[in-house]
């Protein structure tokens, strides 16, 4: 025993270390009626926000799974749009390259037709112009060649004997390919 307990014993005090009934059963009564308490008033009330807090934390990750999906989902449908639009990017590209080459053909061939068709006239304007000029010429020649006959022959020829003459050396010159 503890040198306390001996000194306690030894004054007269009540022995702590017997029964005594009266004090034990007002401990279990007490014991009884706080069990009581805490089992019917505190216990129910600390279970329910247990189970309120049980339920939230289970809505919370049913929550969380449902945003998960939701979001896997928008992520597919995103990247399946993406895939369009880049498909449709392609083909317009495709259908502006398509349509840039045939333009570029279109104002080709344009190019070459207004090309061709100034060096036509060209052509034509040139042997417009030859022609002038070769008819000229032969006008040119018939009166030089009139003029030479007068003086060699000394006499002034007539407008038929002229016209007879400057066709005849227009035969020639046309022979000699002027």
């Amino acid at each position: 025993m503890s040198f306390a307990i001996l000194l306690a014993a030894a004054d007269g005090a009540p022995d702590p270390m017997k029964l005594n009934l009266w004090v034990a059963g007002t401990a279990l009564l007490v014991f009884a009626i706080a069990f009581s308490i805490l089992y019917f008033k505190v216990w129910p009330v600390i279970t329910k926000g247990l189970d309120d807090r049980n339920d939230k934390i289970l809505g919370e990750i049913k929550a969380a799974e449902d945003a998960r999906s939701q979001a896997k989902q928008a992520l597919s449908e995103y990247e399946q749009s993406l895939a369009q639009a880049r498909e449709q990017a392609q083909q317009t590209i495709a259908e502006a390259k398509a349509e840039a080459q045939r333009l570029g053909d279109e104002m080709k061939a344009a190019n070459e037709r207004e090309l061709a068709e100034r060096m036509a006239r060209a052509k034509a304007d040139i042997e417009s112009a030859r022609r002038a000029a070769v008819a000229d010429i032969h006008a040119n020649a018939s009166e030089l060649a009139a003029a030479v006959a007068s003086r060699i022959l000394k006499r002034e020829i007539n407008p038929a004997d002229q016209a007879g003459l400057v066709s005849e050396a227009l035969g020639e010159l046309d022979e000699a390919g002027v």
